[in-house]
């Protein structure tokens, strides 16, 4: 069609402005025996009868319609000519083809004897591969009568193993070898070797415990053999081990060896108990009855010892806190000794209590006597509990390893063996304690029994618990006994017996600070609310007394003296061991305060008496408004800042030294003039302030006033220093 468009201008003309159609018919019958050029008409039969015109028509339209053959038609291009070209060009192509096809012959002869060669090939590779199918679907029936096959073995392997392990374990758990035999019968007990058949024994006798609940008849084979081996191993563990709990009883034997050794073969205990029970309770009971003599033997040996090396004097039950130097030539009329005890003062008994000391070493008592050292019944106490202490956690521990006790089973057997040293220990201290008026002595073993109850609570151990409430039973009652003792003896003082009054700090007083000092230190680590009460109630007594023996002196300076000296050195001593904020401190802190301020408005009273009365009536009139009644008082007034301004040196000397002279702690005496200088410094500014009042701003006198800033300047040269 491209070539229809080429061939452009050649043939008839043709109405290029008529219907397409019109012109396409007119020319196919005008040309009926020429060459038809093609247009595409498709298999359309023109010739025959069945001709149909419409589709003729529908036809030619498509024809018509493409845009070559409407490029032709428009441009006029003779069809008939251009037909020709057409023919005559396929010809041409036709010639060059077949040419083309001569002379690829051989080419061709060639590739189609290689694709003979090829089919040929390729029919017998589909043979071979219809051959490996076969063999492939045999092949794989067969891999699935394998597979099935090794399941099934692979389930019988499997169970014949199961088998093969229990009848192994079985059969190896049932034979008794040789080297077991000759070991258990032979060997020593302390061996290795033979612990180690032991175990293996053990584990025979309990499997062929198990074989008989099964009724398996093969435990028969060995039961004769077992039964004897087992006698024979029985024998020997008991043996050995009385030997060694027989060796505890000979003298001078330190009975922590054996233990040691009897813990290294705890697991014979364990096979006796569970193979003869009857054994095993025998050496129970023997281990029991050994240690239980043999503690009691010792503690009691030792305790008797200790007592040796106590102070011979101890208190009674006249040496109490309210009872008069004079009232006896026994124990407080004695001059003290070189290292005796003391009844109210703690020094270094105190120090028992700090960890050093606490779990230091026992005491040797046969040392102290060649050295004739003698110790507070305390550190005796100590020594006496920390052997116990160490001995009943060793012993508890060991108990509980070898014997395999725990809970209320360990605490009965460590009861039978320690409950005969215990009664004993109970026993003595009762004794003791019921004729006891030591009570810093008691109060100090009640705080080493809390401290060795807390030291056993971090070890847990508690077989001594219920020892240690006991002894706190008896010490606490004893303790508050004393205290009620010296409570009622203050109480019952009569100050007139107490010898020749004096200013100074009071013995009873001093007893007490140095007591009340003691036990508020001890008792700041374990507070007890007992403890706080009767100190309360001993305080309250004794600040009666100090007020009954102030009433003593006839001159109020003279108590205030009194009563300041007391509490000063009261407090001094409680401030040097209790807390600054405890109980005692804070009370007589107040107590001191209020009455060294009485006592400073008393020593101002002489020389400065008129000037203090005269501001204190002016300062109520100014609060009320009425300070004109006092503007007649100018000769009042006059008086007073001339007498003041001439005599103030020399009184605040007088007074100074008088205070030096009335206190015995210089530091108290420092305070109390440094307060009196300062309340009359503020004394006199309130008398500046007066005076500077409309009322009084007349009066010639106020310019003899002294400079308040001068005063000041002035008292302070007065002020002591130490």
């Amino acid at each position: 069609m491209a070539e229809v468009a080429a061939a452009g201008g050649a043939g008839p003309d043709v109405n290029t402005t008529g219907n397409p159609t019109e012109m396409a018919m007119a020319y196919l019958q005008d040309e009926t025996d020429g060459d038809i050029p093609d247009l595409n008409l498709g298999e359309l039969d023109l010739t025959t009868d069945e001709f149909i015109l419409d589709e003729v028509d529908i036809h030619i339209q498509a024809n018509l319609e493409d845009d070559l053959v409407k490029e032709a038609l428009k441009t006029g291009v003779d069809l008939r000519q251009y037909s020709k070209q057409v023919e005559s060009e396929l010809q041409r192509i036709e010639q060059a083809s077949i040419k083309d096809y001569i002379k690829e012959s051989q080419n061709i002869a060639l590739l189609h004897n290689q694709i003979t060669a090829c089919d040929s090939i390729l029919e017998r590779m589909e043979g071979m591969l219809s051959g490996f199918q076969s063999d492939l679907s045999s092949i794989s029936s067969e891999i699935q009568t394998l597979q099935q096959q090794s399941v099934s073995m692979n389930v019988r392997l499997k169970n014949r193993q199961a088998v093969r392990s229990h009848l192994s374990q079985l059969v190896d758990e049932l034979v008794v070898p040789g080297a077991m035999i000759s070991t258990i019968l032979d060997s020593p007990v302390t061996e290795q070797e033979f612990l180690e058949q032991l175990h293996e024994l053990n584990n025979k006798i309990n499997f062929a415990k198990e074989l008989s609940f099964r009724e398996t008849l093969a435990c028969s084979d060995i039961q004769d053999i077992v039964d004897r081996l087992k006698l024979k191993a029985v024998s020997k563990i008991r043996e050995f081990i009385l030997q060694k709990i027989y060796s505890f009883r000979k003298p001078m034997t330190n009975y922590q060896i054996p233990q040691n050794t009897l813990l290294k073969y705890r697991f014979f205990y364990q096979f006796l108990l569970a193979n003869e029970r009857t054994v095993a309770k025998e050496i129970r009971d023997e281990y029991v009855d050994t240690m239980s003599k043999i503690y009691y033997s010792y503690f009691k040996s030792y305790s008797g010892r200790l007592l040796k090396v106590q102070y011979e004097e101890v208190a009674d039950k006249d040496d109490l806190m309210g009872v008069e130097d004079t009232a006896k030539k026994g124990f407080f009329s004695k001059p003290s000794l070189k290292s005796r005890n003391t009844i109210f003062t703690v020094g270094q008994r105190g120090a028992i209590l700090s960890p050093a000391e606490l779990e230091g070493p026992i005491l040797v008592p046969h040392t102290a006597q060649r050295g004739d050292s003698r110790y507070p019944y305390e550190t005796l106490f100590r020594s006496q509990h920390y052997a116990l202490l160490d001995n009943g956690c060793r012993e508890f521990l060991f108990l509980s390893d070898f014997f395999m006790v725990t809970g209320n089973s360990a605490l009965d057997l460590f009861n039978s063996i320690m409950g005969k040293t215990l009664s004993m220990f109970l026993k003595s201290m009762s004794t003791y304690v019921s004729d006891c008026y030591d009570s810093i002595a008691v109060f100090l073993c009640i705080h080493i029994i809390l401290r060795f109850r807390a030291i056993t609570a971090k070890r847990t151990i508690p077989a001594l618990d219920k020892y240690w409430e006991a002894v706190l039973e008896l010490l606490w009652p004893r303790f508050e006994l004393i205290l009620e003792m010296n409570i009622h003896s203050i109480r019952n003082t009569d100050p007139q017996k107490l010898g020749v009054l004096d200013t100074r700090p009071h013995y009873i007083t001093r007893r007490y600070a140095e007591f009340s000092s003691a036990i508020v230190s001890i008792n700041q680590t374990f507070p007890n609310e007992r403890t706080h009460t009767l100190l309360g109630q001993l305080q309250v007594e004794v600040e009666n007394f100090v007020l009954k023996m102030a009433a003593e002196f006839p001159s109020r300076r003279d108590q205030l003296i009194f009563l300041i000296n007391n509490y000063d050195m009261m407090l001094s001593v409680l401030m040097e061991r209790a807390a600054d904020d405890s109980k005692e401190v804070e009370g007589f802190q107040q107590l001191l305060l209020a009455r060294t301020q009485e006592f400073i408005e008393e020593i101002l009273s002489p020389p400065f008496g008129g000037m203090i009365a005269f501001v204190k009536e002016a300062e109520a009139l100014m609060e009320k408004g009425q300070l004109d009644r006092l503007k007649n008082d100018e000769a009042r007034i006059t008086q007073l800042i001339r007498g003041f301004s001439s005599s103030w040196k020399q009184s605040v000397e007088a007074m100074s030294q008088d205070v030096m002279r009335s206190f015995t702690n210089f530091k108290n005496g420092t305070s109390i003039i440094q307060g009196a200088l300062t309340q009359l410094i503020q004394y006199y500014h309130g008398f500046h302030k007066v005076l500077n009042q409309p009322t009084f701003r007349s009066l010639a006198v106020r310019s003899e006033l002294i400079n308040l800033h001068h005063l000041m300047v002035e008292v302070k040269k007065h002020k002591p220093n130490f």
